[in-house]
């Protein structure tokens, strides 16, 4: 019986991240659900599932570090948060958090603003509703790295599919599928019970600007 290869560490703080041998792209994978980011320097691969949540993959397209993250809502307006930032905290379920603190990490561990590039996806419509979180979503991270200055080099967002995302950090090559055989339910069940849980947990994390 072959044994697997055996995965590169992470780096600190990214342990908790669910990672594992991908056999079909023979590397090494981390799956990020939402409210999740990872960030890494090695040769691997990142994927997550997307309804109306949104992905942005950022990379460094000298040093090859990035990662991608996976929000639900765009803006948090919470004050007086305290606290050490957790990878799958309550408050990375906001854009507004899930985009510093990926941003931030990439950059200290050796990431260069001014070589930083950005594709984003989901921000699909699978719920009908007059008000689309899918599109909101996908305005607020158009709006931010426009702000910060990032150059959006490939996007794959709205539609009323979800979304699988494998994103290579190393190159900033991303690959994306759009389930449309998946049913709905499965995606929408998730978000709506995280959701539930952002309108019933305060929002802790401290973002420090780089």
């Amino acid at each position: 019986m072959n044994k697997l290869p055996k995965l590169q560490n992470a780096l600190p703080g990214f342990e908790s991240i669910n990672r594992y041998w991908d056999r079909q792209h023979e590397t090494n994978s981390a799956k990020i659900l939402p409210g999740e980011y990872y960030v890494t320097p090695h040769d691997e691969m990142i994927t997550t599932v997307l309804g109306s949540c949104v992905s942005a993959c950022i990379w460094d397209k000298v040093f090859g570090i990035g990662g991608m993250n996976h929000f639900m809502l765009p803006l948090s307006s919470g004050e007086g948060w305290a606290g050490a930032e957790d990878i799958a905290s309550t408050a990375n379920r906001y854009g507004n958090y899930a985009m510093e603190n990926l941003i931030n990490s990439i950059l200290s561990h050796g990431g260069h603003r001014k070589n930083l590039r950005v594709k984003i996806f989901g921000g699909a419509q699978i719920i009908n509703s007059a008000t689309s979180i899918g599109e909101r979503n996908v305005d607020f991270v158009r709006c931010y790295i426009e702000k910060e200055g990032i150059p959006l080099v490939a996007e794959d967002v709205g539609s009323i599919y979800p979304r699988k995302v494998v994103f290579f950090p190393k190159n900033g090559r991303a690959r994306v599928k759009k389930l449309k055989h998946l049913h709905n339910d499965v995606v929408v069940t998730r978000e709506q019970a995280y959701q539930k849980d952002l309108e019933q947990e305060p929002v802790q994390g401290d973002i420090e600007l780089f």
